[in-house]
């Protein structure tokens, strides 16, 4: 009987038990994409990892990411964590940048001490902007609670994600998806994720706090999103939102669901174009075999 092996890592996470779960399957290659959705189900985080093989291709390590709904491009947290299991687990420790070559492209993770990962994300794309009034319904809020100076856009690193601007913090805390007015909005975008932001950090040294909600993929909330933050990254260097044409800044996320997180977010824009890092903390929590 086959036994593939996984670990669970938070990501993300300032301590563990914290941060944004995720299941690392190693040595995956055999697996069809079908058995992948149902294992994807069955450990039930945001998102589940399969790295295909035991050696890198091409200097890149092939992988593809499952949320319990369908499988996606691109997404923050698994790449950062898978990272560090590659390290950890199957380099020994012996590597200081690991290159995961996803469906969205190749992407390198740059690994520091104390499990402390950074990935450069793909030039941001960014789409259509929308009245405050198209999303106000969607989580539940007036159109007071948004920040009207700045629009809310679309905007993908590799998925794409609303950027929705909110004046503050108790605007944050109150929005709730309404799934119908949800899945109306976006069935019509390629668009799939709502992220809700304010210039206000919940504990010491945080510059912003954030929520997204994706059940397009199975994940009403998520505790922690690197791809979604980098596109709110780029989208505050477009708009100038702090005044400048780069960002440097600590991210809050997973409050409301008793994970919180912790995201490191730059940014910068040089002749045109926009550079987007993405940073945070893996801590491995668990090893195993699934039989």
């Amino acid at each position: 009987m086959k036994r593939l092996p996984f670990t669970i890592v938070d990501v993300f996470a300032e301590s563990k038990y914290a941060g944004n779960q995720l299941a690392v399957f190693r040595d995956a290659g055999g697996l069809s994409g079908d058995e992948m959705q149902a294992i994807a189900r069955e450990t039930h985080f945001s998102e589940t990892t399969f790295v295909l093989a035991g050696k890198p291709r091409d200097n890149g390590w092939d992988v593809r990411i499952f949320t319990p709904g369908e499988e996606v491009p691109f997404a923050g947290h698994p790449t950062l964590g898978t990272a560090h299991v590659i390290r950890d687990e199957i380099l020994k420790g012996m590597a200081q940048s690991v290159t995961l070559r996803l469906k969205a492209g190749p992407i390198p993770v740059a690994l520091e001490s104390g499990g402390i990962g950074w990935m450069r994300q793909n030039e941001p794309e960014f789409g259509p902007t929308h009245p405050a009034a198209s999303l106000a319904a969607v989580l539940g809020l007036g159109e007071e609670s948004f920040d009207r100076r700045f629009p809310v856009e679309e905007v993908s690193t590799g998925l794409g994600f609303f950027i929705v601007p909110l004046r503050g913090l108790d605007a944050l805390k109150k929005a709730r998806i309404d799934r119908d007015r949800y899945f109306s909005l976006v069935r019509a975008t390629p668009t799939k994720g709502i992220l809700v932001f304010c210039p206000q950090g919940r504990e010491t040294g945080e510059d912003l706090s954030v929520r997204v909600f994706v059940d397009f993929f199975g994940v009403p909330e998520d505790p922690a999103t690197g791809s979604g933050n980098g596109c709110l990254a780029a989208w505050l260097v477009k708009h100038r939102f702090f005044g400048g044409a780069a960002v440097d800044l600590r991210s809050g996320q997973g409050h409301e669901i008793n994970r919180p997180s912790r995201l490191l977010l730059k940014a910068e824009e040089k002749e045109g174009r926009i550079a987007v890092w993405v940073g945070g903390r893996s801590i491995t929590v668990a090893r195993g075999e699934f039989v």
